[in-house]
């Protein structure tokens, strides 16, 4: 499952979600929560079941972001989009594992009924979205079997803690909120799970999502949500090593596979040790999947 770039749709929009297939997006993510109004939500959940219906050959994987625990709606989300054609499950406003397991349990289940094999359904995470998430971010590891990776949001969490803004007047993120991107980045990494950027709200703003993006990958992130169609290939650029960074990767992993009891290898003059080969191996496994 490639976890680079991963598209929100609306639920209750069936043209929104024709255009969405097409661009390229490795996930689409089918929104029941923040983009349908409350008047809209039974009409998205039947959409999107029926939608699932469609067994035509797709790049992408197909995931839903259900509506959360507070809300009452999260096992009526569950029991309507759990069958053949679910590849996954983007969970809102978690508080920690407690509530992935808590999910776990309900997909055991309706994954039984659906004749699905136990274990199909993967879930991701907004992992940022409570103050009580903030302190949980570590309970993630070791990771719950059907978790491939965690995301931030600052929306929420601003509502959330009575924030004016979240943004200071150069557009970058107020003190709490890097810190929640930080902490999203380690907890994901300490699990072993993809860690994924949050969206970059003006999608016209082409050159800044861009640099956003390039950071992103600077810091360690794999990929990122999407908030727009023209935001995709701009992600799927900056999140894809470039031919130069394979090249210098495969060059590495070759020498420490030939040298299997060596801790530092001298390549083209330059000396590399155990922390670029692992470096090395993530940007060849970029190439594929997370798992």
């Amino acid at each position: 499952m490639k976890l680079r770039s991963l598209l929100f749709v609306p639920g209750d929009s069936e043209r929104k979600f024709a255009k969405a297939r097409g661009v390229g997006a490795d996930a689409l993510i089918l929104d029941l929560e923040d983009s349908v109004a409350p008047s809209m939500k039974a009409t998205a959940r039947a959409m999107v079941a029926a939608l699932l219906d469609d067994t035509a050959p797709r790049s992408w994987s197909f995931f839903v972001r259900v509506n959360p625990f507070d809300t009452g709606l999260t096992l009526g989300d569950l029991a309507a989009v759990v069958k053949p054609g679910l590849d996954g499950l983007l969970v809102p406003k978690a508080d920690g594992a407690e509530d992935i397991a808590r999910i776990g349990h309900y997909l055991d289940a309706l994954e039984e009924k659906a004749g699905l094999q136990i274990g199909t359904v993967k879930v991701a995470v907004v992992a940022t979205e409570t103050p009580a998430a903030m302190f949980a971010l570590g309970s993630y590891a070791p990771a719950h079997p059907r978790l491939v990776g965690l995301t931030w949001g600052a929306e929420d969490l601003a509502a959330a803690i009575g924030a004016t803004s979240n943004k200071e007047e150069d557009g970058s993120w107020t003190q709490p909120y890097a810190h929640a991107r930080n902490l999203c980045l380690y907890a994901a990494s300490n699990a072993g799970v993809a860690p994924i950027d949050t969206l970059y709200a003006d999608f016209r703003d082409g050159d800044g999502l861009e640099r956003d993006c390039r950071r992103a990958r600077r810091d360690g992130f794999v990929g990122r949500l999407a908030i727009h169609p023209d935001q995709v290939a701009t992600i799927n650029r900056c999140f894809s090593p470039s031919d130069e960074q394979v090249a210098d990767a495969r060059r590495i992993v070759a020498a420490f596979a030939a040298n299997p009891d060596a801790g530092t290898l001298g390549i083209d003059g330059k000396m590399y040790d155990i922390p670029h080969l692992k470096a090395a191996l993530r940007t060849l496994d970029a190439l594929g999947t997370v798992s």
